[in-house]
Order: structure tokens, then sequence, then C-alpha cells
């Protein structure tokens, strides 16, 4: 699929009706509205065991989606404080505002994360949280390329290498088979709230010391 408008990439999230893929801190992202998260799993040929991850362009976009005491949201409030945008996930009890396509084997917990890049900030912003992944066949390493994107996943919507410019335009574009527009490349680091605190679920590019 040929590279789209910002606009219509936004619109097509909005609509839930297209699957679309945007530049992170980390990995390229494979995105759609929550609610049509089964389009992910279909797609990826990704097993429902696997559960998505929301990613908002801030915390307030995302606080809807959890439930917990005040006393496990000023915890939390203080580590997204504290990391937040960046490349740590927290996966925390969800509220019923939740969609169960998101994590259908296990609705009761939900993965959260702001990342730290402009132009998917961008684009969370107007579009609101958003159910994300990374953009590969369940099972392969997550796709770099923009052309790679294109070629395996020719239904998704990316953006116009301009557009990127437009929002960062300190970034330098993608050119065909590099990696896609400055991910990083090494995902996210995902912890889980327990009863008996933070628990390291997977060591990606951040390293989490809740007591710092």
């Amino acid at each position: 699929m040929p590279h789209v408008p910002l606009t219509e990439l936004v619109a097509a999230a909005q609509a839930g009706d297209r699957l679309v893929s945007f530049p992170t801190d980390t990995v390229p992202a494979l995105a759609v509205r929550p609610d049509r998260a089964s389009l992910i799993f279909a797609a990826k040929r990704r097993s429902e065991t696997k559960p998505l991850i929301l990613m908002g362009a801030d915390l307030a976009d995302l606080w809807e989606f959890v439930a917990g005491t005040p006393a496990e949201k000023a915890v939390w409030q203080q580590i997204a404080n504290r990391y937040w945008p960046g490349a740590l996930t927290l996966v925390l009890p969800a509220s019923d505002r939740l969609p169960v396509a998101v994590n259908p084997s296990n609705p009761t917990t939900i993965g959260i994360r702001v990342p730290d890049r402009a132009i998917a900030r961008h684009i969370l912003a107007r579009t609101g949280p958003l159910a994300t992944t990374s953009v590969n066949r369940s099972g392969d390493p997550p796709l770099q390329s923009l052309s790679d994107i294109n070629q395996q996943f020719p239904e998704v919507l990316t953006l116009l290498p301009s557009e990127l410019e437009r929002v960062e335009p300190d970034t330098t574009v993608d050119k065909p088979g590099s990696p896609a527009q400055s991910a990083v490349g090494v995902p996210s680091t995902v912890v889980q709230w327990t009863e008996e605190g933070w628990h390291i679920l997977r060591q990606g590019s951040v390293l989490f010391d809740p007591s710092a």
C-alpha cells in the first residue's frame, strides 16, 4: 500500500476499518482502534493469548482503561511520571472500559505506554489510544524498514516520508530498506503490577528500578 498523508492515516485509525503503522521510540507500531483489535491478531496470525498494548499520547488518555485504589494509582502515576514518555510498558489491572478484543484471554489486565516519539504522540493525540504491537508475523522478528512493512503487510497504511519531516523536522527520513523512521529497534521493557509490587515480564531498552 502506498504511503498516505497524516490526515488519511488518522482518519483510517479513527474509523477502525484499517490497520496503520507509524514510528515509535522502539520498533514501528502496528495499530488499530481498540475495539477492532481482532484485525491485528488476524493480520499477524497471532495467538489471542498474547495481549496487545494500549498506546496513548499521555497518561490522562489511558487512565480510564485501568482500575485501582487511590494508593495504587498514586504509585503508578509516580512511575509514569518518571519513565514516560518512554519505552516502558506498565501492565495494570484493567477497567471495564477496556475492549475485550485487546486482551481476549485475560481482559482483567492491560499494558499501557506513552511513546517518546513526537510523530507517534502527534497521531495518538488525534486518534485517541490505539491497540498496538510490533509489525511482523507472529514468531518473526519485528520489521524495521518501511519497504519490508509495505511488502509483507500491503494492506497496512504507513506515513508519507514528507509527513514525518513536517512533524519532526530534525529527523532523518528513511530511505527504502533503512530502519523505519529512526526506530531504536529494541522493544519496550514490560513490567506488571502485582500484590507484591512490580514484576519484570520483559527486559527491553529501559532499565526499570521502582525504588530509584
